[in-house]
């Protein structure tokens, strides 16, 4: 027999739990050593009652006194006030001392993926206000004003790597408070792209919520994965936001694109680079990188070139080269890798390259030499750089150095002969002096004028005149082909007079006299303008 700890009444041991299920009433055994006559039948055991039953009971023991400790089952179930704090001297303490003394709040857990997500990856700005470097998401953003009149339309999102567009489109469903589906051409079909239609209509129906669907490198879907996404977005089952890094009027389909809205992300600067790895570092806690400092940052972020991606994964490095033994600033500088900031595939194959191009044209030796190593640095093509300074040996050359020409073609047949990493003193030996020649546009004008012409009415079917014919058949030497034609090896000096226009282009001239152009630059000093006007 036990005392009820609840109620202190005589309880046998074997029903001490039905007792106190049975709100101390039943089983309580009387003075003379048996069950009470007046017990209620025993009540069902607190795991088979109902919820209701199971609150009245707990609501009955948490108010009954108590008097002894309970048996272990309960206890468990129980929760105690907590006692005033007791210094370790067994003195009490004032609330005062507490909350002086009170630990600092816990980081919140992490799970496994998290932990091994990179530092990039756990620096996504978490709200519109984290983004940093693009005005489109700022408070008179454009993206901002439509997603606070709940207006988000359907999007390409066109900037280069590590400038926030798949963090913006992240942001803009929750911020609007939509239903967030993210795919990637590499492994979404036309199959999983009509689920997801079929889904988000059923979604908008049901409940009214949107649904914002995310592609990741849109320019790499095919033409028929793009025109599936037509009939759903311009309907507004969906809404469509593409990040791509090529420029969409060459990569997204044009019926897709009119459909919609195209927002340029800008590069980020250096000082926006700097401002998101010292928020990495803060938010990181990391303090035992004591390398890694203000000088350090700016040198990463200068590193970087504009990609915050880039920036963050070059200092989650420098952080962890940090805490090797007997390591510098210098080794750490030594053991980055240099980030190449081209894309053979993408626009900055293409930028380079006119870049390039528009240097030699422009006479400065120096900018060419820079986007030349600048491409070969990256591993481009020589064969690719030889083509174009073969165009540029005719093209902006031209008759002003003829031998520019044959140096161009020597140049080709060097890098396709002996290759990388030779040939790149050939290509400089051409751009140096393709550069320094003068310039003559006189042959590329005249043809560009030609082909103008073309474009007028009658003009590019006009007949060859009879005299100019090619007559290998009996029958056409019977027409009179090339019959009244004068060879001109035959004549002195090799002068005649023959007519080699159609006879609607009789008289009209496509070469022009001058071997440049007219124009003078405002920007040019004064007297150079002068100078230039008395050559004219």
């Amino acid at each position: 027999m036990v005392d009820c700890p609840i109620c202190s009444k005589p309880v046998l041991e074997k029903d001490i739990n039905d007792h106190i299920d049975s709100g101390c009433e039943s089983f309580i055994v009387d003075q003379n050593g048996s069950a009470s006559s007046t017990q209620k039948p025993a009540a069902v055991h607190s795991f088979f009652q109902p919820s209701a039953s199971k609150r009245a009971s707990t609501a009955k023991l948490n108010s009954s006194p108590i008097s002894s400790p309970l048996p272990t089952r309960i206890s468990e179930e129980r929760k105690r006030e907590p006692e005033s704090p007791v210094q370790t001297n067994g003195t009490k303490r004032g609330a005062d001392d507490v909350e002086e003394k009170s630990p600092p709040p816990k980081r919140p857990k992490t799970n496994a993926l998290q932990k091994a997500a990179p530092l990039a990856e756990r620096m996504r700005p978490r709200t519109l206000d984290q983004v940093c470097g693009q005005e489109l998401v700022g408070p008179a953003g454009v993206i901002r004003g439509l997603i606070e009149q709940d207006r988000v339309p359907s999007m390409i999102l066109w900037g280069g790597p590590g400038t926030g567009k798949t963090t913006i489109a992240r942001l803009i469903a929750h911020t609007a408070g939509c239903r967030f589906v993210e795919i990637n051409s590499t492994s979404s079909g036309v199959g999983e792209c009509k689920k997801l239609f079929a889904e988000a209509r059923n979604e908008l129906a049901l409940t009214g919520r949107k649904t914002i669907i995310f592609c990741d490198e849109i320019h790499r879907f095919s033409k028929s994965q793009q025109d599936v996404f037509l009939g759903p977005v311009e309907a507004g089952q969906v809404t469509l936001i593409g990040a791509t890094t090529e420029n969409p009027s060459f990569k997204v389909v044009n019926a897709l694109l009119s459909r919609c809205r195209t927002f340029t992300l800008a590069k980020l600067s250096e000082e926006h680079i700097v401002t998101i790895l010292q928020r990495a570092l803060e938010r990181e806690g990391n303090f035992e990188a004591k390398l890694v400092d203000e000088e350090m940052v700016k040198y990463l972020a200068a590193f970087a070139d504009g990609d915050a991606r880039t920036g963050l994964n070059l200092l989650e490095l420098a952080m962890d080269l940090s805490n090797r033994p007997d390591m510098t600033k210098d080794d750490i500088k030594k053991s980055l890798t240099q980030t190449l900031v081209y894309d053979r595939a993408g626009d900055q194959h293409y930028d380079t390259i006119s870049a390039f191009h528009k240097s030699l044209r422009g006479s400065d030796a120096d900018a060419a030499l820079y986007y030349l190593a600048r491409m070969l640095q990256s591993g481009e093509d020589p064969l690719y750089v030889a083509r174009r300074l073969i165009v540029v040996a005719s093209e902006d050359i031209g008759l002003a150095d003829n031998n520019m020409l044959s140096l161009a073609t020597a140049t080709y047949a060097a890098c396709e002969k002996i290759g990388m990493p030779e040939c790149r003193i050939n290509l400089a030996h051409a751009t140096v002096a393709m550069a320094l020649s003068p310039k003559s546009t006189r042959a590329y004008r005249s043809l560009n004028n030609a082909m103008a012409a073309l474009n007028e009415p009658g003009i590019a079917g006009l007949p060859v005149p009879v005299h100019l014919r090619n007559a290998p058949t009996r029958l056409m030497k019977e027409l009179d082909y090339g019959k009244e034609y004068k060879y001109n090896p035959d004549y002195l000096d090799g002068h005649v007079v023959q007519e080699y226009l159609p006879d609607k282009l009789h008289g009209r001239s496509f070469l022009e006299d001058r071997d440049l152009g007219t124009k003078i630059d405002p920007d040019l000093p004064q007297e150079d303008e002068v100078y230039e006007y008395d050559l004219g």
